[in-house]
């Protein structure tokens, strides 16, 4: 059970979980009344089943189990900083000792209510109450390092996801932007240096490595080269709205998130109408959640089938930009973040939620 750990993986990881979360306090209490239930219905096999056995045995696990998860919550950030392996050991060294501890001091109880001859402190109840934490703790940390690789493999896969969709510029957006610059050299000189330094911005948001989030301000002057670039190849055929609710400069968005729906929206829902059409880009604050709203019109032919279909369109490019952004929201936000797509009154809308702070 070793892994190599580098310097940013070992300060960001959370191997151990938050054992102070009410729902993580419930998970102990269950699973030390259900290992009390287990170890009274096992001693039927020599004695007849005893309610005064349970309640004693169940007491007992649930001193254990509690005291052990305070313990390992007061003390989850030193462990986390440690190599899994180490980290794992501190643990279930840590489980023991406050087993044994407690085991001791279950074993004198009865001589403090009623003095007499002292008992044997190595008693095998204090021996077999050791082991079973030592086997306990061993199993569950076991499934603390399986889901941490778990988590550390969906990461590395997301991550090449991120890449994926960060480096996918359309081939045929940057030779049109190549053709739209040379020719407005020689015509309009300050357009043709505004579009180079729009692509070039462009070109340098998709080969970033840093932050997963960047502020939304960013993200929107992104948007808006883009758009720029865009409308000197559609001209009038494409309008672009924005109706931002709220302070860009304050909330945070993953990198290439609005982008690719500006992009999806212009791609499939202008470029095909000879008359164009108007994107609209809405984005506002529900409570502590962030929602952004893009609607673009249908093609005429998906209009006049009437579609309305909660799938993405049926390009493929559509529905992987679609898939990264949902995937990529769950990783940041988890389950509260939420992407929707569909297709409705001749109208494509894509609407992502996620919690702020």
């Amino acid at each position: 059970m070793t892994l190599r750990n580098t310097p940013e993986t070992t300060t960001s990881r959370a191997f151990l979980p938050d054992l102070c979360e009410a729902r993580a306090v419930l998970v102990v209490v269950v699973m030390a009344q259900l290992v009390a239930i287990v170890l009274t219905l096992m001693a039927t096999y020599y004695e007849p089943f005893s309610f005064q056995r349970l309640g004693l045995t169940s007491f007992f696990m649930q001193w254990v189990g509690l005291t052990s998860a305070a313990l390992i919550c007061a003390l989850r950030q030193r462990l986390n900083r440690l190599p899994l392996s180490w980290a794992a050991l501190a643990v279930v060294a840590l489980v023991v000792l406050n087993t044994l501890l407690f085991s001791v001091v279950a074993l004198l109880l009865p001589t403090w209510v009623d003095p007499g001859p002292g008992p044997v402190l190595w008693h095998a109840n204090v021996v077999v109450n050791v082991a079973i934490a030592a086997i306990v703790a061993g199993v569950v940390m076991r499934y603390f390092y399986i889901q941490e690789q778990l988590r550390l493999k969906g990461e590395a896969e997301l991550e090449a996801r991120i890449q994926a969709l960060q480096s996918r510029i359309r081939p045929h957006f940057l030779f049109n932007s190549m053709n739209i610059i040379s020719s407005l050299i020689a015509v309009a000189p300050e357009a043709a240096e505004q579009a180079v330094e729009d692509l070039a911005r462009l070109f340098r948001a998709s080969l970033r490595e840093g932050p997963a989030e960047v502020p939304l301000s960013q993200e929107l002057d992104l948007c808006r080269r883009y758009a720029r670039i865009e409308g000197l190849r559609m001209g009038e055929r494409l309008r672009v709205g924005w109706d931002i609710q709220l302070d860009p400069t304050q909330v945070t968005i993953p990198l290439l998130t609005l982008q690719p729906l500006l992009e999806n929206a212009i791609y499939h829902g202008i470029q095909p109408r000879a008359e164009g059409g108007y994107v609209q880009v809405r984005v506002a604050r529900d409570g502590d959640m962030l929602e952004v709203l893009v609607t673009n019109p249908l093609p005429v032919t998906e209009a006049a089938a009437g579609a309305s279909s909660a799938d993405p369109s049926a390009s493929q490019g559509n529905r992987m930009a679609l898939d990264n952004i949902r995937h990529r929201l769950a990783a940041l936000y988890g389950e509260r973040a939420s992407v929707d797509a569909r297709a409705n009154n001749n109208e494509y809308r894509v609407t992502l939620r996620y919690p702020i702070a």
